[in-house]
């Protein structure tokens, strides 16, 4: 007797804590498409990112013309020859490796730039998003564009557009 009425217990308040809970969906992909902000940061990331790729290309160019050279005249060159241009083919792809890590390395100055240039929409964002659930009693608010787990969600749960509104730009 008394297990059933534990377990009745038990699904009573289990029930009661799941449907007490609210859930939300953003959808950053759209939330970001539609702050100017964003597109113009993802410009000036792409505009330094084309000048430092040709920089990188130029130095790359430099290099194979120059083992090019060296696979056509090597023949003809003594030893010391040899291993000078060796060592300084080596340099020049030292030199390559290194602007390319400078530029686009985990440290580097893509990165540096994009955390500049992104991390305060990233943050005004997450503070309105935090700002909406506090409001609103939301436990759990999720990223669509990121969370691929789900199939199906209802859009009366989406508030992309409540997000839009709080920073400013309606839709």
């Amino acid at each position: 007797m008394r297990k059933p009425l534990l377990l009745i217990f038990l699904f009573s308040v289990m029930s009661w804590t799941a449907h007490a809970q609210k859930f939300a969906l953003i959808d950053m992909e759209y939330i970001l498409k539609n702050i100017p902000a964003y597109e113009s940061a993802n410009q000036q990331l792409e505009q330094a990112s084309k000048q430092w790729q040709a920089e990188v290309e130029k130095l790359a160019a430099e290099s194979k013309a120059m083992y090019e050279d060296y696979q056509s005249t090597a023949q003809s060159l003594t030893a010391d020859q040899r291993t000078q241009k060796e060592d300084s083919i080596v340099a020049k792809e030292k030199e390559t490796a290194d602007l390319r890590r400078k530029y686009f390395g985990p440290e580097g100055e893509m990165a540096k730039m994009q955390a500049r240039l992104m991390r305060p929409i990233q943050n005004d964002i997450y503070d309105a998003v935090k700002a909406i659930a506090t409001e609103q009693g939301y436990a759990v608010v999720t990223d669509r564009a990121s969370a691929t787990s789900i199939i199906f969600a209802s859009p009366d749960i989406d508030i992309s557009n409540e997000v839009l509104a709080r920073l400013g730009y309606s839709n």
